[in-house]
Parts: C-alpha cells; sequence; structure tokens
C-alpha cells in the first residue's frame, strides 16, 4: 500500500527507520550483524542492481537528487526534482515475505506503470511525471536530507592504523607526528625480534610507521558524498550510492 497525502503516518514511519540500529541497510537482517552495514557482499549488491534497474522513473521525474531507506514497518523513497524545493516523498506499507529490494521494485513498477498510463493518455510526457509527482506527499525538508555534504577521507590504509593501534580521528590531530612515534615505541616493545617478537611482523609495523609519517607530512583525501543510514541517488551521475561509513 502507498500512503498518498498522509503526512502524519509518514512522519511516525520515519521516525521508526531512524530508530533502527545495527540492521542490514539491504534487507533488513539484525542476525549477526554487530558493527557491520551488510550481511553480506551479495545482499548489498542485490539492493544496488534494483535501485539502479529502476532508476528510469527517477530520471522521467527529473530528480536531481533521492534517497532510500527503510524500517520494519515501510520503505521511503525520497525525491527531489529539478525546479523543486519541497521533497516529494513515497511510503509504503511493508508487506511480510519481501525484502527492501524486492519491495522497492514493487513500488517502484507502480509508479512506472501509472507514468505509462499517463504519457499514453496525455501523450505528455511532463503531465505523466507531474501525476506521478502528486501521489507524493511534500515535505519543506532541508537539501542536506537528501543531498548529502561532501567528506574528506583520508587516503590511509586501515591496516596501518590498526597495526599501530592508532583511531582514525587522530589523524586530525596536530600532533599527529607525536602520537605516530609514541604508538611505534609502544608497539617496537611488543614485537621487537629482540622482544621475542617475529621479524615479518616488526617489519609490517615499521612500513605502516613509515607510511604514517609521510602522510602526516604530505596528507591527502578523496572526496565522497553519501549518508551513513540511506541510499542516496545523484541525479548528475544517473546511479545510487550505498550508504557509507564514516566511523572514526
Amino acid at each position: 500500500m502507498l500512503y498518498m497525502g498522509n503526512t502524519a503516518v509518514s512522519n511516525e514511519i520515519i521516525v521508526a527507520a531512524k530508530k533502527k540500529q545495527n540492521h542490514c541497510l539491504s534487507c533488513g537482517t539484525v542476525e549477526n550483524m554487530k558493527n557491520r552495514k551488510y550481511c553480506s557482499v551479495r545482499c548489498r549488491q542485490n539492493l544496488r542492481q534494483k535501485l539502479n534497474f529502476r532508476s528510469g522513473l527517477l530520471q522521467v521525474l527529473n530528480a536531481r537528487y533521492a534517497t532510500f531507506y527503510f524500517s520494519d514497518a515501510a520503505i521511503i523513497m525520497d525525491v527531489l526534482p529539478r525546479g523543486h524545493r519541497e521533497i516529494f516523498r513515497y511510503t509504503q506499507i511493508r508487506t511480510s515475505g519481501l525484502n527492501p529490494a524486492d519491495e522497492f521494485s514493487k513500488m517502484t513498477n507502480m509508479l512506472g506503470e501509472v507514468w505509462w498510463k499517463e504519457e499514453k493518455r496525455t501523450h505528455k510526457k511532463y503531465l505523466a511525471s507531474r501525476h506521478v509527482l502528486e501521489m507524493a506527499t511534500r515535505h519543506a525538508a532541508s537539501l542536506l536530507s537528501v543531498k548529502p555534504a561532501v567528506l574528506k577521507i583520508p587516503t590511509v590504509k586501515t591496516e596501518s592504523l590498526n597495526c599501530l593501534q592508532i583511531n582514525k580521528a587522530d589523524l586530525h590531530s596536530v600532533d599527529l607526528r607525536r602520537i605516530i612515534k609514541n604508538a611505534y615505541r609502544t608497539q617496537a616493545k611488543i614485537h621487537h625480534p629482540d622482544s621475542g617478537g617475529h621479524a615479518v611482523g616488526f617489519r609490517k609495523l615499521h612500513d605502516a610507521y613509515k607510511e604514517l609519517l609521510h602522510w602526516a607530512d604530505s596528507p591527502s583525501f578523496t572526496a565522497r558524498r553519501g549518508f551513513p543510514d540511506k541510499w542516496f541517488y545523484d541525479g548528475e551521475n544517473k546511479k545510487w550510492v550505498q550508504p557509507m561509513s564514516f566511523r572514526k
């Protein structure tokens, strides 16, 4: 069932979706998740495939940005069409036995059928798109709810940080070089061959130390855009971006 115009019910479902923790962001399972975002690579790829395969609907709606997320109660797709300042929200009650990927396909197939029927009746694509947008609830939400800010991700190997037991948050410290050297001294006392360690492990530790010192002298970053708990559609590139991990 697709909710149309029931803002109060829609808002209740959104709150429920945001409260959900430690569930797979592709299928919703909570079994053996721990701190993972997905239960498996295949599960994540399955939802991505379903999202991208039906991105044609967002293209005919002239979507600048969109997001997809879900709770135990519903699946939600927010769309920001070009030329609009309001968020157009499609909310569908979940059906027992179906995973979010299948339910997204079901909802977008229905919306697509409505679009084609209206286009056939009017012979006007813009009227068909307007008709589908009228099925959504409108929300004067912030642009950041569908367009994530660009984040700068340090180009440092996680293995090197783990080797010296340094947190990602330390990479932003003004005392980074001191932190790296202190961490190296601490780990060297444990892994040095003279202290009972292994040569291979100590060499790995030393390589990590050199890599981090080099990064501290010439830090570099990659720019990424995404949400920690929602799939993000970039209308410019016409593709969906999976929820990203920004753990420190």
